[in-house]
């Protein structure tokens, strides 16, 4: 046994205190191999036994290290009160992100579903096979019980994101909540809609305030805490659920897999394939973010601010 322990101390790393635990990087032949060097015949089964003696035992990483922020729980009843506002006076409230990029084409697509025999897809994902990518912005209203996904065949970018909402307004929220004066977004920390994005506020602002003098409240999430958004676990789970084992071969096949989607709750969803070409890169000047009339509130004002029309701004 202090053969062992010897042997592996030159190839052993982990906090000397123990309390994170040890590891070394040998194999169970390797370490038989340098015992019977030593002169000590054992198997690699015995190795096994005598390593767990010693307090090593064959383990994955364990994702136990919170990345979130320590203004999360603040965070949480800032976004839960704006909820209840609105909610209160019968104003929409909306949730936003971009569901996993797809690549469109005859590719397997993980999960099962029932069939007489598995479909014949393609051995290997190679994006030259596809017909594209597809970027799926989904808008989910809770009040409602509906979603709507706007499949993007360009980038994720801001402009995409805002313009989505605002085809969502036109085509639905607008006739949904007639004469609403706000909306309130609930997005996450990152992507195309996030926190620190001035591409974002600003094309929220020339695409939906501007346009239909409607002023906006954005709520984001913590980061680390995406998995909260509504739009997570009431709208994309359900989809990824729907088409699983289902190639996702044509546009037409994705958007028809996401407008089957339902729930025994009551979900429907809408689903409109956007061909239009974003570009990435985006800048936004100073000058340009001048002509917001935005006001940050008091508490955790990077995650919680108001767009409101120009006209409005004093």
């Amino acid at each position: 046994m202090s053969r062992l322990g010897h042997l592996l101390q030159e190839d052993t790393a982990g906090d000397p205190t123990g309390r994170r635990g040890l590891w070394t990087g040998k194999r169970l032949r390797q370490i038989t191999l340098e015992l019977r060097g030593l002169g000590i015949a054992v198997s690699p089964n015995t190795v096994r036994r005598l390593l767990d003696q010693l307090g090593y035992a064959l383990h994955a990483n364990a994702k136990s290290i919170s990345a979130c922020s320590p203004h999360r729980d603040e965070q949480f009843g800032c976004i839960a009160r704006q909820e209840r506002r609105f909610l209160r006076a019968g104003l929409p409230i909306i949730s936003v992100d971009t569901k996993k990029k797809e690549l469109v084409g005859n590719f397997k697509n993980p999960g099962r579903m029932w069939s007489s025999q598995p479909v014949p897809v393609n051995d290997h994902d190679f994006r030259s096979q596809g017909l594209g990518m597809a970027n799926p912005y989904g808008i989910y209203d809770p009040i409602a019980n509906r979603g709507a996904v706007f499949v993007g065949t360009s980038h994720d970018t801001p402009a995409f994101a805002a313009g989505n909402i605002a085809r969502w307004w036109r085509q639905a929220g607008r006739h949904h909540y007639s004469g609403a004066p706000e909306l309130l977004i609930l997005a996450d920390s990152g992507g195309s809609n996030g926190a620190r994005v001035r591409a974002w506020k600003y094309e929220l602002h020339r695409q939906v305030v501007k346009p239909f003098g409607l002023a906006i409240t954005v709520c984001h999430y913590p980061t680390g805490a995406s998995k909260w958004n509504p739009i997570e676990h009431r709208l994309f789970s359900e989809i990824s659920k729907h088409w699983a084992g289902q190639p996702l071969d044509t546009y037409p096949t994705i958007l028809q897999l996401i407008s089957q989607t339902t729930t025994h709750t009551g979900l429907r969803v809408s689903a409109t394939l956007i061909r239009k070409h974003y570009a990435t890169g985006q800048k936004i000047s100073d000058h340009q973010m001048s002509e917001l009339s935005i006001r940050k509130h008091a508490l955790l004002p990077e995650w919680n601010y108001t767009i409101r029309p120009s006209e409005n701004r004093n």
